[in-house]
């Protein structure tokens, strides 16, 4: 330590430096949190247009289950002959 700066100033210039880094951490969070809820509600306006509805699932699956029945039923028909 230089003999002409007491004490008093170090430790005021130690706590400018860490209030000015926890400020740069804090502005950084606060502006990653932005943008994570701004991601997140585009994503709520895109969701009906990108993904399939529910009801448009179940019939998808309806159908293939139907056409797995009618493969059973002909298999079954072609193990008893």
């Amino acid at each position: 330590m230089p003999p002409d700066v007491d004490m008093q100033t170090w430790v005021n210039i130690i706590a400018t430096v860490a209030i000015a880094v926890g400020g740069w951490f804090g502005r950084s969070l606060w502006d990653a949190v932005d943008k994570l809820k701004n991601d997140i509600h585009q994503i709520e306006v895109d969701l009906p247009n990108n993904y399939i509805q529910k009801n448009q699932f179940s019939d998808g699956m309806k159908e293939i289950k139907e056409m797995l029945i009618r493969i059973s039923e002909k298999l079954d028909g072609k193990a008893d002959k």
